[in-house]
């Protein structure tokens, strides 16, 4: 077992010396690039496209020569807000260069990238073309779903990546928004399927796909597939290392070295989704919490992390009472705070769903309540729960390490979902 956490740590630092290897260049300090300003939004579908325009990708896999192997696409699609408004939405088309050589025709991978940070810079849209970036002091931004996206490119699936609400567009990201997210996931799908030249179609097989908060993202998407995006041949759902209900994510984490990014940047998208909530978090977040939230608009997930664990930030409320206790006494805010958990639905396609039960940042016991609260619903779901890998903190921790085994196990799943074989369920004895 030893043996296999050194090949997977070696494979997640082998992505962090091809970032750190990239060309790290001062970020301008400039206005947001036109392409992301939307224009008066029209009265169409969502995901209609609103503008497209060709990118580039520099991206290698570790142990691997030259860029990702697909053409890239810019495009600003039609989405939804939480209150299903119509709104502006970024993402990347990724068209493969090799042949897909799987069952049936080409798939589409509506994929979810894991926490990416609120500022504006950190959208998936503007890493990918340069990798990296170095804004002073620490703000290093790295596109750590780099192996995913080659491994599914490289067997010549068709990739779709959303920014989300919010990131690289004027509005807050709103950061674990069950909503928003499995929105821009669909959305994106959608307009894909639009694009010219790509061989893809409106029956075009589509997955879902997402790791820590793509999971989320996946998951959601899954849940909300059926009413929301019924027109969308969505064929099953990898759900990774999922955070599952976003209050219990913050409390898990609240008090470890500080108070967890999660909670600044949860708590800015709630105050910009529900200005109700506002008078409420001005008076029980503190001057050093209202200091990370602000601060947090402006930086990416890993800067936001260490700033909070450089300055051994340990509690953000004016009462000194941990923010779930706030959140629990209080009524609008636990409101907006349950809209967000995922389980609420069974979603109408097969579902795997990968999580450690070691995980030190995501913890297995919620997600195992889903894939319960799901199977009870019909939902063929394979809970697959990684048990050799112990718990591990630090730069590179168990929910890191428990993303590389899991992403060989969708792959296969996937491939069988898209042949159309029958969907293993372990819902009768979930581990």
């Amino acid at each position: 077992m030893r043996s296999r956490i050194h090949s997977w740590t070696a494979v997640l630092f082998g992505t962090l010396v091809l970032v750190a290897g990239a060309a790290l260049s001062a970020a301008p300090a400039s206005a947001a690039d036109d392409f992301y300003i939307p224009p008066p939004l029209p009265g169409g579908p969502p995901g209609t496209i609103l503008r497209a325009e060709p990118a580039s990708v520099v991206m290698s896999a570790p142990g691997q020569a030259g860029v990702i192997p697909a053409m890239a696409t810019r495009m600003m699609y039609l989405s939804s807000d939480t209150h299903d408004a119509p709104t502006a939405v970024v993402a990347t088309y990724l068209q493969p260069v090799l042949p897909w050589t799987g069952p049936g025709e080409r798939p589409l991978i509506a994929y979810g990238v894991g926490s990416q940070g609120q500022g504006d810079q950190c959208a998936p849209s503007k890493v990918l073309p340069q990798l990296a970036q170095f804004r002073p002091p620490y703000d290093v931004i790295a596109e750590y779903d780099v192996v995913a996206l080659y491994s599914l490119l490289s067997r010549g699936m068709a990739v779709v990546l959303t920014d989300y609400h919010g990131l690289g567009t004027p509005d807050v990201h709103d950061f674990l928004n069950r909503k928003a997210q499995a929105y821009s996931v669909l959305d994106s799908a959608r307009a894909a399927l639009q694009l010219p030249g790509t061989g893809l179609h409106p029956g075009t097989p589509v997955m879902l796909f997402g790791y820590s908060q793509g999971g989320m993202a996946s998951a959601g998407a899954a849940e909300l597939q059926s009413s929301y995006a019924p027109d969308l041949n969505v064929r099953g759902a990898y759900v990774g290392g999922p955070i599952v209900d976003p209050e219990n994510f913050i409390g898990y984490n609240y008090g470890r070295p500080g108070v967890g990014s999660a909670a600044p940047l949860t708590l800015n998208g709630i105050a910009a989704d529900y200005p109700e909530t506002r008078p409420i978090l001005d008076a029980e977040i503190n001057d050093v919490g209202k200091g990370l939230m602000n601060d947090a608009l402006g930086q990416c997930a890993i800067a936001t992390s260490l700033d909070i664990q450089l300055r051994q930030i340990s509690q953000i409320t004016t009462s000194g009472q941990p923010l779930t206790e706030v959140i629990d006494r209080s009524p609008e805010l636990k409101s907006v705070f349950d809209e967000q958990r995922i389980g609420s639905r069974a979603p109408s396609m097969p579902v795997l769903i990968s999580s450690a039960m070691n995980d030190e940042g995501t913890p297995y016991p919620p997600v195992r309540a889903v894939a319960a609260g799901w199977c009870a619903g019909g939902t063929p779901v394979q809970l697959d729960a990684n048990t050799q890998i112990p718990p591990i903190t630090g730069i590179v921790g168990t929910h890191d390490l428990a993303y590389f085994p899991s992403l060989a196990a969708a792959q296969s799943w996937m491939t069988d979902r898209l042949a159309g074989l029958p969907a293993p369920s372990n819902c009768a004895a979930l581990p």
